[in-house]
């Protein structure tokens, strides 16, 4: 991994102990960590020994040589097992399974590595359009024996690929068996482990090929052959699995055991699983992780006797490189960056001057890590194209500027937003006033919603088809509207604050996720809320007024751990508001496939206590002193960036701004990020550095923060994953379809909601020409804190949060890690300690 200056700040912060940046890809022929440092050592003198220049990096970088492992070389006789237990045509126990109603084959779940720690968890499914498969060779001989027309039940036996015939999908595009783009579903809710299920039919229509692949996580266990336990499954072993199905998949593909391209592929998911997507994408064939994946057997990544590395397999004589990334990813509500996320949500909280903290404590952490957020922020020189978003940051009325970006604070000029401003918010606020404008400009392909009148009165079919784009603006800003069931997801209210069913109604104790945690994934994975979860309610749920008038979403978000402790057991009780959304999964959505996520998510600290959910007024119930809680917290960023075995640095690994760009892997073509306005899992600053980052690398990046939209927000206005891949697929590759939105259809009938449910903004939002909507700074701010309130700064902040547990390690499943947390408890401690715990 090339050193990013944005990992040069940890050289000079205050820390406990000394911590040199993940050298990556080298992992142990080039130093990654120094542990010289003791948590007794002074910060002072912990920064000065610290102290590197980033000349000094970059003559670091410049001097490094091809990675290699500290692995044992790859003999030839293991390479062999590993390839004939991974080819299909040799597995015996495979099977086939075709779904009439939606014409496609699934295969039933194999183990996708030749040595698995948790085959529960590391196998793979697949699931193809019936279109591309002749039928089933039951005896070998090249024909098929078992068609779509005979047959009958689960059949053993090797595809018979049509590689002539095509499918064109419901936007026009055209797809062959050798072309197909293949859609992995990243898992990992929460940053947890995903239980293997079979590939869902949702895309077989489409003409891609659906992949579903396990992913151990945090909180798994194994017990080795003297009954001893330890803890498995941390970082970055969620993501080192998905890479090794893919890998599987691909090496068929290559085999002609399965038909799709091994270019074109696609990762998505929700929430946790989005923050996957996007890390899959941007540490695509990264070193970093291939001994992760030779660890269990992973097909096409070895070691040589020199220590590099072999990513390829031979077949036929002929020589392929084997990939382990990906081309595109739509990631919705993706949890990253975790090692911003404290003081990006927090500044991003502060900025609010009405904002009511739990506690005097929290309020002061939030200011001094907003300070910390401020320096982070403008050490990057950050830059960005007008034109690349789309978006006229200065005002000048054009795009065709290149803004430097940056925070200032200046208490008289910004008291409205607690004295911070400067073109880094400004692009943000444009953010917000862009997409608002989005769904403005599109209300017309809104389906089934139900319309008011200024009575709030349901209006009748022909006054509904009378409707115009701009009636039906006003009627948005003046929150006139009930969404349709279809476009609400159980997820409904920010960060999971429900707006009908999901099993983490919100914060709860064993919620906890502070305020960038994984409140939406729930206990049980099944969650049948988000990219359905588009807030049923309006942010929070219960939002009847302008934005001052916002109920306080920590009424709301404070679910009781009994409510949400019964984690293993079958998500039967919640009612699901997408009837097509029921099968385990993370995420409910019709547009996107029910297996993006495994079965269950245990969340919490290791008791099961916490007081990260919102209206909390006790600052922790793990530690009595701040004294204590400052030891632990020393000790375990002291354990943490020591390494792990390959001496990397997991909070590095899972930090996907160190990955974009970096000339050791390969950045994806395209990503598209799909958020929540008013969801409170993630700060909306997180997927905007990563958009900043991948469009600085080339990649074709958009982000969409959508109006009123919870934790892993459903598709809406007709916009779909589907859409999305086939416009990605008619740009970007030679031959292929252009494609454009289809044109909107009238609504004629009203739907049946018997009240509004939407969300008043006419206070604020400027709306005499519909056309050109804006608001302030100040008021976007207040929009997202009384929309996605939960417990600030953020879920690493004193006892600990659900991601905690993906910087664990085999003794201890939950470690604090983010330097940015220490760094104010060390350098305010006089001020803090007396605050810690006063329940003011």
């Amino acid at each position: 991994m090339k050193k990013k200056k944005l990992l040069t700040l940890l050289t000079t912060a205050a820390l406990t102990t000394s911590i040199v940046g993940c050298s990556g890809a080298a992992s142990n022929t080039t130093s990654s960590t120094d542990t010289t440092g003791a948590a007794s050592e002074s910060s002072e003198d912990a920064a000065e020994d610290l102290t590197q220049t980033s000349a000094d990096k970059e003559t670091a970088d410049e001097s490094e040589s091809t990675a290699t492992s500290s692995l044992e070389a790859t003999s030839a006789e293991d390479r062999a097992y590993i390839e004939e237990t991974l080819n299909l045509a040799n597995n015996e126990e495979v099977t086939w399974t075709y779904d009439a109603d939606a014409d496609a084959w699934i295969m039933s779940i194999v183990t996708a590595v030749a040595y698995a720690e948790i085959e529960d968890e590391e196998g793979v499914s697949v699931c193809i359009p019936g279109a591309y498969i002749k039928g089933i060779d039951t005896d070998g001989d090249g024909e098929a024996d078992i068609t779509a027309d005979s047959y009958t039940e689960a059949v053993h036996g090797q595809l018979v690929i049509d590689y002539e015939a095509e499918v064109t999908s419901s936007n026009g595009q055209v797809y062959t068996a050798s072309t197909a783009p293949v859609i992995l579903n990243t898992g990992a809710a929460g940053y947890s482990s995903s239980t293997n299920t079979t590939a869902a039919t949702s895309y077989a229509s489409e003409g891609y090929i659906n992949v579903s692949c396990g992913n151990r996580g945090k909180n798994d266990t194994v017990t080795d052959e003297d009954g001893n336990e330890s803890y498995t499954g941390d970082a970055p072993s969620c993501l080192a699995d998905q890479k090794a199905a893919a890998r599987f998949v691909r090496y068929n593909i290559l085999l002609g055991n399965l038909p799709g391209s091994t270019e074109y592929w696609v990762s998505t998911g929700g929430s946790g699983g989005g923050a996957h997507a996007t890390m899959f994408a941007a540490t695509s064939n990264s070193s970093d992780f291939y001994d992760y994946q030779i660890e269990v057997g992973s097909v096409g990544v070895y070691v040589n006797e020199d220590g590099t590395y072999d990513t390829t397999v031979t077949i036929d004589g002929v020589t392929y490189d084997l990939s382990d990334g990906a081309w595109g990813a739509v990631a919705y509500s993706p949890i990253t960056s975790l090692y911003e996320a404290d003081m990006a949500m927090a500044f991003e909280y502060y900025m609010d001057t009405d904002y009511d903290f739990n506690t005097s404590f929290q309020e002061q952490m939030a200011k001094y890590l907003s300070e910390e957020y401020m320096t982070y922020i403008n050490d990057q020189n950050l830059t960005v194209s007008e034109a690349d978003v789309e978006l006229d940051i200065n005002g000048d009325g054009d795009m065709e500027d290149t803004i430097d970006l940056y925070i200032e604070y200046d208490l008289e000029k910004y008291a409205d937003t607690n004295g911070y401003g400067g073109t880094y918010l400004d692009l943000y606020l444009a953010e917000f006033e862009s997409n608002l404008q989005w769904y403005l400009d599109n209300l017309d392909y809104a389906d089934g919603w139900t319309w008011f009148d200024e009575d709030g009165n349901a209006l009748s079919d022909e006054e509904v088809a009378t409707m115009t784009s701009e009636d039906k603006a006003t009627a948005f800003i003046e929150g006139r509207y009930a969404k349709s069931s279809s476009s609400q997801g159980g997820m409904g209210g920010p960060g999971g604050g429900m707006g009908g069913a999901g099993p983490m109604g919100g914060a709860g104790p064993e919620a906890e996720g502070g305020a960038d945690g994984e409140m939406g994934a729930g206990p049980n994975a099944d969650m049948t809320g988000g990219p359905g979860g588009d807030m049923g309610q309006a942010p929070d749920g219960n939002m009847t007024g302008a934005p001052e008038d916002m109920t306080e979403a920590a009424d709301t978000d404070n679910t009781e751990a009994s409510d949400i402790e019964n984690s293993d057991t079958e998500n039967s009780d919640v009612e699901t508001a997408d009837a097509e959304s029921e099968d385990d999964r993370s995420f409910a959505n019709s547009d996107v496939a029910a297996n993006s996520a495994g079965d269950t998510m245990d969340v919490g600290t290791p008791d099961e206590g916490t007081t990260q959910s919102a209206g909390s007024t006790t600052d922790s119930s793990n530690y009595s002193t701040y004294a204590e809680m400052l030891e632990a917290y020393q000790n375990d960023v002291a354990e943490v960036y020591a390494g792990d075995e390959y001496g990397n640095v997991s909070v590095e690994l899972y930090n996907p701004l160190n990955y974009i760009g970096d000339e050791d892997g390969d950045d994806p073509v395209w990503i598209r990020m799909v958020c929540g306005a008013a969801e409170g899992d993630i700060s909306m600053f997180n997927s905007l550095n990563l958009q900043l980052a991948f469009l600085s690398s080339g990649v074709d990046a958009t982000i969409e923060w959508q109006w009123d939209g919870g934790h892993v927000p459903s598709e809406v206005l007709g916009e779909s994953l589907a859409l999305t891949v086939d416009t990605m697929y008619g740009e970007y590759v030679e031959g292929a379809v252009k494609i454009t939105k289809s044109e909107a259809q009238t609504q004629t009938q009203n739907g049946d909601a018997t009240e509004a449910t939407g969300t008043d903004i006419s206070s604020w939002v400027d709306y005499d020409d519909t056309s050109a909507v804006s608001f302030s700074l100040a008021d976007a701010v207040s929009y997202r804190t009384k929309g996605a309130s939960k417990s600030t700064p953020g879920f690493d902040v004193i006892d600990y949060g659900q991601e905690d547990y993906v910087f664990g390690d085999s003794d201890s499943d939950a470690r604090h890690w983010s330097v940015w947390v220490l760094k104010v408890l060390e350098e305010h401690q006089d001020e803090l300690e007396e605050l810690f715990n006063s329940g003011e």
